[in-house]
C-alpha cells in the first residue's frame, strides 16, 4: 500500500483525494474530491475577477457595434449611400439573416472545437468586417457588409453562456449572466457619446465611416486579447492553477448539465430529445415574440427619438437614459433570481409587463409631452434585461452538451427570426411615429408574457410529476455516478434532475 502525498501548500490542502485519480483532467471528468468552503469561495472570486469582465467587454463591443447602423443614420449615412423607401430597413435585417446563417454551423462547432478559442475568433473577423463598412458606396455594399457581420456575431451570446454554465453552479448563473451582460446597458450608455464625439470631430472623413472604424479596430484589437484569456473549459483554463482547475470541474458536477470536456461527440438523439422538449418550445417562442420589439428599437431607437422633438446629436446622447434604465432592471431582476428561490421566470415576466407599460406611455401620449415619452422608450428597453436569465435557464435547466448547445443557438435564430420580423412592422411612410411599429412590439410583448407563463406552469408540473415517479431530488449523487450521467444523458433522461423555476 503506498503512502498518501501530504499537501505543502493552501490549495493542496484545500483538497484532498479520497481516492487516487482514474481520469485526466483534459476529459472533463475528475474523481471524488472533498474542497473547503474556504478554497471554493477564493475559487470564485478569481473567476469572478477573469471571467466576467472579459466577456463583459466583449459583450459591450458587440452592442455598440450592433448600434452603430442607427448611429450612423443621424450623420447622414442614408443621404451619402443614397438609401430610399425600406431600403435601411432591409440594411438593418439583413444582420439577422446574416446571424441565422451563422447560428447553424456554430450549433455544431461549438461543440466540436476548443470554445474559447472559436469565439475569440469570431470577435476578431466579426471586427474586421464592422471595418469594412466605412468602404461601402452603396445599398449593395452596406448589405454585403451587414449580412456578414451577422454571421460572425453568431457565436458570441451563445458561447458565452455555455462558458458561464461550464464554470458556475446553477444558483450562481443568473448574477454571473447578469455581470456579462451589463456590457450591453454599458454599450448603450456610452455608445451614444462616442458617437456623438466622432460625430463632432474635424476628420476629413465622413463621420459615419470613421465611426465604423474605430469600433472595429477596437473590437478586432480586444479579440486579440480575447484569445489568450478566454478558456475553452475549467480543465484547460490557463489562469487556474492545477489544483484550482479540479474544483473548477468538481464544483459544477452537481449541475448535472453536462461534462466540461474539451471536445465532445455530437449526439443526434440529443438533437431528436432537443425537438420534443416543451420546455424549448415555449422558450423559442417567447424569444421569437419579444424580439419583434427589439429589432425596431435597436434599429429606429434614435430615429424615434427624434420624432420626440430632439436634435440628431441630442438623440445620440439620449440613448444613455435607456441603457441606464436597463442596466437598473438587468441588476434587480438578477439579485432577485439569485436570493429568492424560483423567481427567475416570474422576474423575467415582470421586465417585460413593465416594457408594455413603457410602449402604452409612447402610443398614447401626444408630443408635447416629449419627456414623458423618452421614459416610455427607457422602459420598453427593459426586457432586454431578460437575456442573462434566459440564457441561465438553458444552462440550469437543459442537461446534455449537444442538446444544450442546440438550444442555446435555437433560442438565438428564434432570436435572429423575431429581429428580421419586427422591422418590417416600420414603414417608412410612417417615419418618426412608426404606429406599426409600436403596435407590433406591445403584441410581442404581450405574447411573451403568456408564454412566460406556460413556462412557468410546465416546470411546476414537470418537477411535481418526477417527485411522484423517483421521489425527492438525492443531492448527494456520486460523483462518478453524476459524470456517468452527464456523458450521453438529458435532462428529461436523468431521473434525480429537477428544474430550476
Amino acid at each position: 500500500m503506498g503512502t498518501e502525498k501530504e499537501p505543502h501548500n493552501d490549495d493542496e490542502k484545500a483538497v484532498y483525494a479520497t481516492q487516487e485519480t482514474e481520469q485526466d483532467l483534459s476529459t472533463g471528468e475528475c474523481t471524488d474530491f472533498q474542497v473547503s468552503p474556504e478554497a471554493e469561495r477564493r475559487l470564485l472570486r478569481k473567476l469572478d475577477l477573469v471571467m466576467l469582465p472579459t466577456m463583459g467587454i466583449c459583450y459591450m463591443l458587440q452592442y455598440m457595434d450592433k448600434l452603430a447602423l442607427s448611429q450612423a443614420t443621424l450623420l447622414n449615412l442614408r443621404q451619402d449611400l443614397g438609401l430610399i423607401g425600406n431600403q435601411y430597413t432591409w440594411c438593418s435585417v439583413v444582420f439577422y439573416f446574416g446571424y441565422l446563417a451563422g447560428s447553424i454551423p456554430t450549433s455544431y462547432l461549438m461543440v466540436r472545437l476548443p470554445l474559447g478559442k472559436y469565439v475569440s475568433t469570431s470577435v476578431f473577423l466579426w471586427g474586421g468586417i464592422l471595418m469594412c463598412h466605412a468602404a461601402c458606396q452603396n445599398y449593395g455594399g452596406l448589405v454585403t457588409a451587414r449580412f456578414f457581420l451577422g454571421v460572425g456575431e453568431a457565436a458570441v451570446a451563445p458561447g458565452f453562456g455555455l462558458i458561464t454554465g461550464m464554470f458556475y453552479k446553477r444558483e450562481e448563473q443568473p448574477a454571473r449572466q447578469a455581470a456579462w451582460f451589463i456590457g450591453n446597458c454599458i454599450a448603450n450608455i456610452i455608445g451614444g457619446v462616442v458617437a456623438w464625439g466622432i460625430g463632432n470631430s474635424a476628420s476629413g472623413l465622413q463621420s459615419w465611416r470613421l465611426l465604423f472604424l474605430v469600433l472595429g479596430g477596437i473590437t478586432s484589437g480586444y479579440a486579440l486579447i480575447l484569445f489568450f484569456i478566454l478558456p475553452d473549459s475549467p480543465a484547460k483554463a490557463s489562469f487556474l492553477s492545477e489544483s484550482e482547475r479540479t474544483i473548477a470541474v468538481q464544483r459544477t458536477l452537481q449541475n448535472k448539465t453536462g461534462s466540461a470536456a474539451v471536445t465532445e461527440e455530437f449526439l443526434w438523439d440529443q438533437v431528436i430529445d432537443a425537438i420534443l422538449d416543451p420546455q424549448a418550445w415555449l422558450l423559442i417562442l417567447y424569444t421569437f415574440c419579444v424580439n419583434l420589439a427589439n429589432g425596431g428599437l435597436t434599429s429606429f431607437s434614435t430615429i424615434i427619438i427624434a420624432g420626440f422633438g430632439y436634435s440628431n446629436f441630442e438623440s445620440l446622447l439620449l440613448q444613455m437614459p435607456m441603457g441606464l434604465c436597463q442596466l437598473i432592471f438587468l441588476i434587480l431582476t438578477a439579485l432577485i433570481a439569485t436570493y429568492i428561490r424560483s423567481s427567475r421566470i416570474m422576474s423575467m415576466i415582470l421586465n417585460v409587463v413593465v416594457s408594455v407599460i413603457g410602449v402604452v406611455l409612447i402610443y398614447t401620449l401626444d408630443d408635447s409631452q416629449k419627456v414623458v415619452k423618452l421614459v416610455g422608450l427607457c422602459f420598453v428597453a427593459t426586457f432586454a434585461a431578460n437575456i442573462p436569465l434566459s440564457l441561465s435557464i438553458i444552462t440550469s435547466n437543459v442537461a446534455g452538451t449537444t442538446k444544450r448547445s442546440m438550444l442555446s443557438v435555437s433560442l438565438f435564430i428564434a432570436y435572429c427570426v423575431g429581429n428580421i420580423v419586427g422591422p418590417q412592422f416600420y414603414y417608412a411612410s410612417q417615419e418618426p411615429v412608426y404606429s406599426s411599429g409600436i403596435e407590433a412590439t406591445v403584441c410581442g410583448l404581450v405574447l411573451g408574457v403568456f408564454f412566460l407563463g406556460c413556462l412557468f406552469v410546465y416546470y411546476i408540473w414537470e418537477n411535481k410529476r418526477r417527485d411522484r415517479r423517483h421521489g425527492v431530488m438525492n443531492e448527494g449523487l456520486d460523483v462518478h455516478e453524476l459524470v456517468e450521467e452527464q456523458n450521453r444523458k438529458t435532462d428529461r433522461q436523468i431521473p434525480g434532475f429537477r428544474y430550476t423555476i
